[in-house]
């Protein structure tokens, strides 16, 4: 979850990355300050051409440059629709964290009374990211 502060990152990690995404062509200032972290298990993602790549950010002194890429979703909650980011740190570059492809991450506009643990759906473009039944069914 790219939210708020943690042991691992004394900030948000989103809020210090946007201004980087944002001089590499992508701006998601007006979108919430974090990620929805959305399971798909059993089924499984995979990032295939996404709209954008930006290869080894160096945002932060605490490891080194991460690659990221994001494709624009919708996430339906409560019968209205939110625009949003797949956002995925590429799991090659970010050796600390483990990325599980059951999860999606997502940067939306604010959504009003949702929770963790709350059912919502989310539409992919199909030609940006394949959504596929997991290993182990």
């Amino acid at each position: 979850m790219a939210s708020r502060p943690s042991a691992a990152y004394p900030y948000s990690s989103l809020e210090k990355q946007k201004p980087y995404f944002k001089t590499l062509g992508l701006d998601l200032y007006p979108y919430f300050n974090g990620t929805l972290n959305i399971s798909i298990a059993p089924l499984e993602f995979e990032m295939m051409k996404p709209e954008f790549t930006f290869p080894l950010v160096e945002w932060t002194d605490l490891h080194p440059p991460e690659t990221f890429s994001f494709s624009r979703c919708t996430v339906k909650f409560k019968g209205t629709e939110y625009a949003g980011w797949v956002y995925y740190p590429h799991p090659e570059t970010k050796k600390t964290h483990f990325q599980n492809s059951s999860l999606i991450e997502v940067i939306a506009y604010e959504i009003a009374d949702i929770h963790y643990g709350d059912t919502l759906e989310i539409e992919v473009n199909p030609l940006e990211i394949r959504v596929k039944r997991g290993i182990s069914e």
